[in-house]
């Protein structure tokens, strides 16, 4: 198995979804539009019918080649062969994560504020999350980070840091101008009728936002 860092490279667009009863065609619908990493985020089921549907989940990620990440519960990404885990702030810390499921799996950590980016530095995760930038109802009671947090994010971020809340083909600009270029994208999706078209067009977005990064990058290389 690939490192945790290798697998995530390149990694742009996060669907981040509850169970559905269409879970399977869903989950195949938005990575055909471009969606390659997929987190299971469901707070209403038990420990059995939860693995039951990761099961699901992590099949149509395998079949697929994308990394597959449960959210909360480290002890249940371990049963359910996860390619990792995401905790919150008030979840299971991350070094517990990571002694369960060992160096190779991934371990995600959500922040909300620049000291919480700070600290996230010294954990033992290989992305987090940055937001939500405006609220939302998947994280009900919490303000929105607005974009200065971004630019903070991408100024000072030593790994993979994702985008979080009301990620959208409108509002995706302002986050890229910002600074950002991973995004997580939840109720766009889950919400939409046609799932996936409309990754699709949140990914020609962040993928021509990446070439132009290139281009830059390239233009202030040094000559030899």
């Amino acid at each position: 198995m690939a490192e945790p860092a290798l697998r995530l490279a390149g990694r742009r667009l996060y669907l981040c979804t509850p169970d559905r009863p269409d879970l399977e065609r869903f989950l195949a619908a938005c990575i055909r539009g471009g969606v390659d990493l997929v987190q299971l985020r469901e707070k209403a089921l038990d420990a059995r019918p939860l693995l039951r549907r990761a099961a699901v989940a992590k099949a149509v990620c395998a079949d697929a080649g994308v990394p597959f990440i449960l959210n909360d519960r480290p002890d249940l990404a371990l049963e359910a062969e996860a390619d990792g885990v995401h905790v919150g702030q008030g979840d299971a810390p991350p070094s517990l994560a990571r002694r369960l499921l060992g160096a190779g799996a991934i371990v995600g950590l959500s922040t909300h504020a620049a000291t919480e980016f700070d600290a996230s530095h010294q954990e033992p995760v290989d992305y987090v999350s940055a937001g939500p930038v405006s609220p939302t109802p998947t994280k009900p009671g919490r303000p929105g980070t607005g974009l200065d947090y971004l630019t903070y994010a991408a100024s000072s971020a030593t790994r993979p840091f994702f985008v979080t809340g009301g990620v959208t083909p409108a509002t995706l600009p302002a986050m890229l101008a910002a600074g950002a270029r991973r995004f997580v994208v939840v109720r766009h999706l889950t919400e939409a009728d046609d799932p996936e078209a409309g990754a699709r067009e949140l990914r020609r977005l962040i993928d021509a936002a990446w070439e132009d990064s290139a281009v830059e990058h390239l233009a202030v290389e040094p000559t030899q």
